[in-house]
Parts: structure tokens; sequence; C-alpha cells
């Protein structure tokens, strides 16, 4: 039987490269106006895998993704931190919205632990979003975990990596790079389903949330480091 193109672009997976997909791809809204504009299906991909790329950790890659936990949380959908480089600081995350009884915190020792967990939570289904922190990654586990993010139940998959990063090869369908400017945060996207822009997007934060500026993800958990809600 044989094909039409236009069945062909139907697909979520095959663009024009002059033009913004639209596609079929189920997403979930970024919270910044600005910024769902620019991305297929208006918001952060779910069922994919997603990198955000930062200077270092700390610097606002939390700002970028709280309007979603946020409302993700409220739905009672359940949102799963595994690996930040900071024990997150519970009373900040409520104070910014986020339902911490929808929140588990993963630690993994190593990029294989990490990387295993990872697709263990995924193929549990029980999972609306992944927040992951890698700072050394294989292509090859990349890949690993693009497939395992398909795989995963229509979970919204984050993947925070160093800005050096950047300019290495990526199965994910989306990238975005960050840094910090004077009202909030200033975005290029990298790479999306679609032709990309070449000007910055300028994303104001009305209140910036400092959850991860406590100690080293390493250092052992206290009674008061993380709010009871949080499963460490």
């Amino acid at each position: 039987m044989k094909t039409s193109l236009a069945d062909i672009l139907s697909q979520c997976s095959v663009w024009r490269g002059g033009a913004l997909a639209s596609g079929h791809g189920r997403t979930v809204p970024t919270g910044f106006a600005a910024l769902d504009r620019e991305l297929p299906g208006g918001g952060w991909p779910t069922g994919a895998l997603t990198e955000i790329l930062g200077q270092r950790e700390g610097v606002g890659e939390l700002q970028l993704v709280l309007p979603t936990l946020v409302a993700l949380s409220a739905g009672g959908r359940r949102i799963v931190w595994l690996a930040p480089p900071h024990l997150p600081y519970a009373p900040a995350l409520a104070t910014a919205g986020i339902d911490l009884e929808y929140l588990s915190v993963v630690r993994a020792p190593g990029r294989r632990d990490g990387l295993w967990a990872a697709e263990q939570v995924l193929r549990g289904g029980g999972c609306h979003a992944l927040l992951a922190w890698f700072r050394d990654i294989r292509y090859v586990e990349l890949r690993r975990l693009a497939v395992a993010a398909e795989a995963g139940h229509g979970a919204f998959v984050a993947l925070f990596r160093p800005e050096q990063a950047a300019h290495e090869a990526s199965p994910a369908c989306l990238r975005i790079a960050f840094e910090p400017a004077p009202e909030g945060l200033s975005i290029r996207i990298l790479k999306r389903r679609g032709a990309l822009i070449a000007k910055p997007l300028g994303i104001k934060i009305e209140r910036p949330v400092h959850a991860l500026a406590g100690a080293p993800f390493s250092t052992p958990c206290t009674r008061g480091s993380v709010a009871r809600p949080c499963s460490v």
C-alpha cells in the first residue's frame, strides 16, 4: 500500500524543516506563554526526552519547570526527582505551590544506577514527571533514556546537563539552554521539531525559588533537611 506525503507529515515524529511541527504529540504547558508559543504543541513534550542545559546547578533550572510541577501536583500527579545535586529545600517548594505529597526524591550513587532508576520509574507507569540530573552521560545512555521516556506512559521527562553538552549529539526531541537574565531567564532553543529561532527568548520570573540551595546530595539527610512528605 502506497503512503502519501500528507500521511507521512501527519506523524508526530516527522515535520517540515521550515515550520514549527504541529504533530499529534501530547504536551503539558510550561506556564510561560512566550515559551509555549515556540514549542511544538504549545508546551513541554510528554512521552519524549527534553534536555535543559545550564551553566551550573542551582542557577534557574527549576524556574523553567516550576509552573508545570505545581500544576501536576495540584492534580495529584506523581513527580520524581532523580539524583538532584543538592538536597531539595522542601519549605521553598511548598511555598511555591508544589504539593509535597506527590514529590519523591531518589538518590543514585552513580550514573549507571541513575539510568537504571530512571528506566524503572518510567516503566512503572505511576510517574507523570521525571526530573534527572546527569553531569556526564554517553550517547548510548541518552538513547536508552529517550526510549524509556517514549515508553513512559506519557510522562514529562527532563534531563538537566551542563551547557558544554550543547555541542554533543543527542536523541532528545527538545533541547533548551538557559542563563540568568536581569528579570528572569534567557532561553535558547537548540533543538525542536521544526525550524529553530535565531534570537533568545526572555522569560520573566516574578519570585525566584531557591529550592536547591541546600547541602550537596551526598550529605546524609537529617530530620530538618527535607520536609517529611518528600521520600528520599
